[in-house]
């Protein structure tokens, strides 16, 4: 068996999401080169902290003889010390939970007549969730710069372009930034369309923007699948629409490929609010044809934390072993350690590789991580109408951005008025009094603009 020297140091920062934190460290846990790497937790409440450490001991022990060393550290004035030396940090945090601020990010916009599905990525809701968490990453990548300057930053949180980009331009740190939404989209788009028993060999290419990368190939073999899947989709849209029971699955999905060529990535729920068309006050049945769940991430919010007493117990109670997921954290690390190549969606800076994309956009693309660190694929052009759309986001993402880091709040009004869904519901002054009530009630939670 192959000896691994070198002691590796994974931090995670957010460590109270229990669950994802199990599924990270414990895919690390299985991978051989990762096996002996100590683990550090990080997180500002002690009692979910206590309680992932709990759980990830019991999986050291399960499936890996505790070979890992596994510390728990709780505040600011333990966060250097559960840097130091680290080779990868991975970042999981909420910046100011489901309440107060995800609760306001929703309740505000909605005084105004302005209503939202999930409300983290654009719209916003993710200009404000962007505007609190920029900061505090940034805290972290100056604690990275001097504690582990060669580590890195593998974000997971959402608004993923946002604060990756935000990171990227910011500071020196190495970051990538890492979706689920990518991985199974080809795989979903043929089995809501009925297309999975016949495909063999599915084979896709994609790029574009976080939560909205376009499917530009989809092959059986050789073979296009797209005839087909225009086919089937106009029917199964159609239908869709005037189904006023059993509403089927992706229609807004399937809508905008239909009319841009293109399958998206990210859910129906997602993209119906990172666009004009669907939720609409002048067309108020769109909401229903289209299956569109206002409010739909303060529902999950809420289970989730009404269920998580039993949830964790349960966790503690279950005694079967952790089994790898298909997150890309533990074999991106395992492949910048072994020098053994590893193929994946991430996003990067757009440093020439979607070549009608702006450079400042965060630009989501196949990447190849091995010895040398993470390496994305050069993309060229997307076709137009796909790299239009994208624009339209992107125009949001580098102005949400450009007001975290330069603390102008001029640029929080312009990102909100040039957001595709709230342009389209809300006047000027609407928008600018919207912002500035959301300001207020987000409090100390956002640093101070001028």
């Amino acid at each position: 068996m192959k000896k691994y020297s070198e002691r590796k140091k994974i931090t995670f920062m957010g460590a109270g999401s229990t669950i994802f934190a199990r599924n990270i460290l414990g895919d690390c846990m299985l991978s051989e080169p990762l096996k002996d790497a100590e683990i550090a937790l990080y997180d500002i409440d002690s009692v979910r902290l206590k309680e992932s450490k709990n759980l990830l001991d019991r999986t050291n022990g399960q499936v890996n003889n505790n070979r890992s060393k596994i510390s728990a550290y709780l505040g600011v004035k333990e966060r250097k010390e559960a840097l130091r030396g680290s080779n990868f940090v991975v970042n999981a945090i909420q910046a100011g939970g489901y309440k107060p601020s995800t609760v306001i990010d929703f309740e505000i916009p909605k005084k105004y007549g302005l209503r939202q599905t999930i409300a983290d990525t654009l719209g916003i809701g993710g200009i404000f969730r962007a505007l609190r968490t920029i900061p505090v990453v940034l805290d972290f990548a100056r604690d990275m710069e001097k504690c582990c300057p060669e580590a890195w930053f593998l974000n997971y949180v959402n608004p993923m372009a946002m604060i990756t980009a935000g990171l990227l331009r910011g500071s020196e740190i190495k970051t990538v930034g890492l979706c689920h939404s990518w991985p199974g989209t080809d795989e979903l788009l043929i089995e809501v369309l009925g297309m999975d028993k016949e495909v063999k060999n599915l084979k896709s290419k994609i790029a574009g923007i976080n939560h909205q990368a376009w499917l530009l190939e989809m092959k059986d073999g050789e073979k296009d699948l797209y005839p087909e899947i225009y086919r089937r989709a106009k029917k199964y849209v159609a239908d869709g629409r005037k189904n006023t029971k059993n509403k089927p699955r992706e229609l807004v999905r399937l809508e905008i490929m239909l009319n841009f060529g293109y399958f998206v990535t990210e859910s129906s729920e997602h993209n119906a609010e990172y666009t004009p068309w669907f939720i609409k006050k002048s067309h108020p049945e769109l909401i229903k044809q289209y299956n569109i769940p206002i409010d739909e991430y303060l529902r999950r919010c809420a289970s989730q934390i009404k269920g998580w007493k039993k949830e964790s117990g349960n966790l503690m109670d279950d005694k079967s072993p952790h089994r790898r997921s298909h997150e890309y954290a533990s074999y991106i690390m395992e492949a910048i350690q072994t020098n053994v190549p590893y193929k994946f969606g991430g996003n990067v800076m757009n440093d020439g590789i979607i070549t009608n994309l702006p450079s400042k956009a965060c630009v989501e693309v196949p990447c190849i991580a091995d010895y040398n660190g993470i390496n994305p694929v050069l993309v060229g052009d997307l076709p137009q109408q796909c790299a239009a759309l994208n624009r339209t986001n992107i125009n949001v993402q580098i102005l949400t951005v450009e007001a975290a880091l330069t603390r102008k709040k001029d640029f929080i009004y312009q990102a909100a008025l040039l957001d595709p869904h709230t342009a389209a519901e809300l006047t000027i002054d609407e928008i600018r009094n919207m912002c500035d009530d959301l300001i207020k009630a987000h409090g100390n939670y956002l640093p101070k603009y001028k």
